[in-house]
């Protein structure tokens, strides 16, 4: 893990995205995000206490009451009074979010103090520890309840957040410019495919770990063989990233200020002054809240509401990135013959519109959708989002000035995270409400698409300066 002068193969650059570096990378990258979403998963699917836990927890079942199948498909069962008020995927949710917040810039600084190879490696290195103290917390969790699960889900946003500006950063150096807008595409495909399968697996992995119907602390000690799973793909991921080239760093004289702690001086100025590209950052941030709220609102459904299994509900989750795929290509082929004003407002109104359908239940707390019927609206919600959020991003990227892109791109990870961290404080405050006035957990989708509702109402954007959607796609924060 040297910073020694870079490594590059004596034509220069790499040319090819069949090289064995670049292959190297792009495992590297996937094994990260697959891992990430696995274990963050996990921990979502295991934070939510089952009807009929809560249900018996509170004496609320007597011998006389139907039996009901907490991780089945009794769908025709009589509603249980609504779980969830042991539900902590909020607190997950920020404890993942905020390290991106409060260290995102000083990984931006040392990624471009020392090489970004270094960072990689390095990264990887943590990762195998943090998975294998993921696999204690796991063992200990009957003792100290989930301290020890939140001390890993930190660190691994921790990971993730000095990974990032070395995974993103490291592309133009290793790539020939004619290489580098397919090397970029390429990476978010594997990107997209590594949520949709780490989501999509953690369900059946917990499914054929736990037992339905374990209580909450006995089924998370046996959840240490899911860890061990993660554990082994970090070692993967990290013997791959040993083929990336060495790279010199890009400012190996770099001295650390306090501004790159928070917003520098110069995008504040730029933020004043140029208000179509706040307000696009303000709905980037609204993007990601709403974002961050639907994960945790899909979990708390399936298994509170629609009480399927560990397995259909991380599928539902996962189907949420295959229509932003979808969406993604589709807004690239509607820009050309529409403009980008019009496919976001398609977008904002397609995600107030699935919210609200995603929110009707029936008399006695029965969903209207059900299992079968909320895949196909999560996957048009998805779309919508990518709809939303693909101009956008393009604009943040491609309005300001030459020499204050890079850092305008970490504010708005930044600002991002922040709006994933409020999304975590808010869907505790919507738990406890819901909880409390014995409401459906599919009330917040309602919820999100009033908080969405003015956004779709009176924003209107103002997109010049921008470049062809195809450019880029609305990225995970997280990887």
């Amino acid at each position: 893990m040297s910073d020694s002068p870079t490594a590059f193969p004596k034509d220069g650059p790499i040319d090819s995205l069949s090289h064995p570096s670049f292959l190297g990378f792009i495992a590297t990258q996937f094994f990260g995000a697959f891992n990430d979403n696995l274990f963050k998963q996990l921990l979502l699917l295991l934070a939510i206490p089952t009807a009929v836990v809560a249900t018996v927890a509170d004496g609320s079942v007597n011998e006389g009451s139907p039996a009901i199948e907490v991780a089945g498909e009794l769908t025709d069962a009589p509603a249980t009074k609504p779980a969830g008020g042991g539900d902590l995927q909020g607190i997950a949710t920020v404890v993942f979010g905020l390290p991106f917040v409060v260290f995102g810039g000083l990984a931006g600084y040392l990624a471009d103090r020392y090489s970004k190879r270094t960072i990689i490696v390095t990264s990887k290195v943590a990762e195998i520890a943090i998975m294998g103290l993921g696999l204690l917390a796991f063992l200990a969790t009957p003792m100290i309840g989930f301290a020890g699960l939140w001390i890993v889900l930190f660190l691994m946003g921790l990971q993730s957040t000095f990974f990032g500006p070395g995974k993103y950063g490291i592309m133009p150096e290793m790539l020939s410019g004619n290489q580098l807008n397919r090397g970029n595409g390429l990476v978010l495909m594997t990107t997209f495919i590594a949520i949709i399968i780490g989501t999509a697996v953690a369900g059946p992995l917990k499914d054929s770990i736990v037992p339905a119907g374990v209580p909450q602390m006995e089924a998370a000690s046996g959840l240490w063989i899911g860890s061990l799973v993660c554990v082994g793909i970090a070692i993967v991921g990290t013997i791959t990233s040993l083929l990336i080239i060495r790279l010199p760093a890009a400012d190996p004289t770099l001295k650390l200020k306090a501004e790159y702690l928070a917003v520098p001086r110069p995008m504040r100025t730029l933020l004043k002054t140029d208000t179509p590209l706040l307000l696009a950052l303000l709905a980037s941030c609204v993007f990601w809240l709403i974002a961050g709220l639907t994960i945790q609102a899909v979990n708390s459904l399936g298994k509170t509401q629609l009480e399927i299994s560990d397995t259909k509900t991380s599928l539902m989750v996962s189907l949420i990135s295959v229509g932003i795929a979808f969406g993604g290509a589709a807004a690239g082929a509607l820009s050309r013959k529409l403009s980008d004003k019009v496919v976001i407002q398609i977008g904002m109104w397609g995600v107030v519109a699935f919210c609200a359908v995603l929110a009707i239940s029936l008399p006695g707390g029965r969903h209207l959708l059900g299992f079968g019927g909320s895949i196909p609206v999560l996957m048009l919600l998805g779309a919508s989002a990518a709809f939303f959020a693909i101009p956008i991003q393009v604009f943040l990227q491609a309005r300001p000035p030459e020499e204050l892109k890079g850092r305008m791109i970490a504010v708005m990870n930044q600002a991002n995270f922040f709006a994933i961290v409020m999304s975590g404080v808010l869907y505790q405050i919507l738990n406890t409400v819901l909880t409390s006035a014995d409401l459906p957990r599919s009330t917040v989708f309602g919820a999100m698409a009033v908080l969405f509702l003015p956004v779709a109402i009176f924003y209107r954007p103002s997109l010049e300066r921008t470049v062809s959607p195809t450019a880029a796609a609305p990225t995970t924060p997280a990887n």
